[in-house]
């Protein structure tokens, strides 16, 4: 008797699960540029919330589209994106924001020491808070 209810209770788990993953994979794409920003906050601001209280900060800002201001440190591109890192007052830590691929056609325009505003959506931190599928608001 007490087998049954165990197998019962993993099915009922492993359906669980499958659904779950199911729902996440088949997640609808974002548009970031259409979409209005969840927070509107600068480059300073973001790092100085992570690097002082993660857990705090991942509640306040992981999956959301972030409006965010900062000057342009560091322009690069990685299998044909472009990565835009956004000056802070750490020197250890930076904003990555990782560009669509519409933005980073427009790559050229940007210029070191810029100050741009950038809306994408935040994924963690690492030493540098990341956005990914970020468009360049203005320049």
């Amino acid at each position: 008797m007490n087998k049954k209810k165990i197998i019962i209770v993993v099915l009922i788990l492993g359906l669980i699960v499958a659904f779950v993953a199911y729902k996440m994979y088949n997640k609808p794409h974002v548009n970031v540029f259409e979409k209005s920003a969840d927070i509107i906050t600068n480059a300073d601001k973001i790092l100085k919330d992570f690097s002082s209280d993660e857990n705090t900060a991942n509640t306040k800002y992981l999956e959301k589209i972030i409006k965010i201001k900062g000057a342009v440190s560091d322009i690069k591109i990685e299998n044909e994106k472009g990565i835009i890192s956004l000056e802070t007052n750490d020197d250890f830590g930076s904003v990555l924001c990782h560009l669509s691929i519409e933005s980073t056609k427009k790559i050229k325009e940007i210029q070191k020491g810029q100050d741009i505003v950038v809306k994408g959506i935040c994924t963690g931190y690492l030493m540098d808070v990341i956005l990914v599928k970020c468009e360049v608001i203005n320049k």
